[in-house]
């Protein structure tokens, strides 16, 4: 599955110059504009106020000049990747485009993570995806672009480390974005061997068969109702020197869901080839992972299936066994995506990592108390909610962290199980659905986030087309660099 990323070819040249004057080659701050004969009523009449993500086509000029905000705040790589994905957006028809934008915020954030930003932000504008259109979208006219860099940048280096995250992002979004009925368990675990020869990450995938006989119960019986067989995907990136210790992270992987026998309505189902939302982040990140070769172990876990309301779906009242030997009573068949990363989590504690992560669109509660822009970020251990919240800000993904209440637990309470799938309360589902996961992580410290809002948005902003957003990918690309 190609990744649809439009720009072909972006090249580097270095200017010793911080202060060049040709207007024509650069962004212009919005105190410039005067002395370019831009008047007050032009931009009045255009609305250009140089703010971050404002774009301003200039008139009285030689060649085409773009004026592009940066804002009066301190520029941040947030801000350098959306101007960036801004000024991608403006030029997109032009045959070619050369910008200082790099150069004009490197003093701000350093040379090469300003040209990383102007490049992965570029990247991710240009995104789209048509892989299922009959006529595909015609592409974008702009396919040379060159960027002007301080001295001394090792702009190989960065246009690497910029096209692996740029790449793991769109793999992501390409995952989340392709329908269910087109994205099998056995197909996304096809995706991840590509990945894996593409990378030299390793890999193990385990059938159902094999599932059955590691005892992953949860994997399982949400698989029931199904034709279509599960998966456990276990991507590692191992380091070729000593390691400096193990990050495991887990993602949910339903690539359908119905709702089971608990079927959802027609408005709840519609979207639910999302549902794997933190399997295909974990795989886009990993293949990214590879790519800065941490002196890390790292271990990418990911389980798949979907549910269904099949003849011999699991029924309300069954029981699971767990991989790490509880047993749940399934009350609701449409609360699967707890008993997948039960298995996953089960078995990412039998490694001992130093940090578990996982990622799952797992309650509407959690959209509904945070809305589409924040993940639910919940843990066992402060060290670790701190290193993951730090990540995620350095990424500019917002995550909020909610509190895992011990007096809710009791809500998990079953007469006939260790525990229930859904709490008995009607209020806190995200909250509970976190409790449940926690009895599966044992002492290792864990975080989970629910990125059931952020995984999608629903309109065009900076680097993000509507649709899949890659939500996750650049936090665990954070949490490894800055182990």
């Amino acid at each position: 599955m190609p990744n649809q990323l439009a720009i072909s070819s972006i090249n580097v040249v270095v200017s010793a110059d911080e202060n060049p004057t040709a207007a024509k080659d650069r962004p212009v701050t919005p105190n410039e504009l005067e002395t370019l004969g831009v008047t007050d009523d032009f931009l009045a009449a255009s609305g250009f106020e140089g703010n971050v993500n404002q774009t301003a086509l200039l008139t009285e000029q030689d060649a085409v000049v773009i004026a592009v905000g940066l804002g009066n705040e301190e520029t941040t790589t947030a801000t350098g990747r959306s101007s960036a994905a801004a000024l991608w957006h403006a030029s997109k028809h032009l045959d070619s485009l050369t910008s200082l934008l790099p150069l004009t915020i490197a003093s701000e954030l350093g040379a090469e993570v300003a040209l990383q930003a102007v490049v992965e932000g570029m990247l991710l504008a240009s995104y789209r995806y048509d892989e299922l259109k009959g006529t595909p979208e015609t592409a974008p006219n702009l396919q040379q672009i060159t960027l002007v860099v301080p001295d001394g940048v090792d702009s190989t280096a960065v246009l690497q480390k910029a096209a692996a995250v740029a790449d793991a992002i769109a793999l992501s979004r390409d995952l989340v974005n392709r329908p269910g009925g087109s994205l099998s368990a056995i197909q996304l675990a096809n995706e991840a061997a590509t990945v894996a020869d593409n990378t030299g990450l390793e890999i193990e995938v385990w059938d159902r068969e094999r599932l059955v006989e590691e005892q992953c119960g949860g994997i399982i019986g949400v698989n029931a109702g199904s034709l279509e067989e599960p998966r456990l995907i276990r991507l590692t990136w191992r380091p070729k020197g000593e390691s400096r210790g193990t990050l495991h992270f887990v993602g949910k992987g339903i690539t359908f869901d119905t709702g089971g026998l608990n079927l959802k309505t027609f408005e709840g189902m519609k979207e639910m080839k999302i549902d794997m939302g933190g399997a295909a982040a974990v795989i886009g990140a990993m293949a990214a992972i590879a790519a800065y070769a941490p002196d890390l172990t790292v271990i990418g876990t990911c389980c798949c299936t979907d549910n269904q309301p099949g003849p011999t779906a699991t029924k309300p009242g069954d029981v699971l066994n767990i991989r790490n030997g509880k047993t749940v009573e399934v009350l609701n068949t449409d609360a699967e995506g707890r008993l997948v990363l039960a298995d996953g989590l089960s078995l990412a504690a039998e490694d001992q990592p130093d940090l578990i992560v996982d990622l799952a669109t797992l309650t509407g509660a959690c959209l509904v108390a945070l809305g589409q822009r924040y993940a639910g970020l919940m843990g066992n251990n402060d060290d670790a909610i701190t290193k993951v919240q730090t990540a995620a800000n350095k990424a500019n993904e917002r995550v909020w962290h909610l509190p895992l209440p011990n007096e809710y637990r009791k809500q998990l309470d079953s007469e006939i199980a260790d525990l229930q799938n859904i709490g008995s309360g009607r209020f806190g589902g995200t909250l509970v659905a976190g409790l449940f996961l926690q009895e599966f992580v044992d002492e290792t410290p864990w975080v989970h986030l629910d990125i059931a809002g952020p995984v999608t948005t629903d309109e065009t902003e900076a680097e993000f087309p509507k649709g899949a957003t890659g939500f996750g990918v650049r936090t665990l690309i954070e949490i490894v660099n800055n182990w």
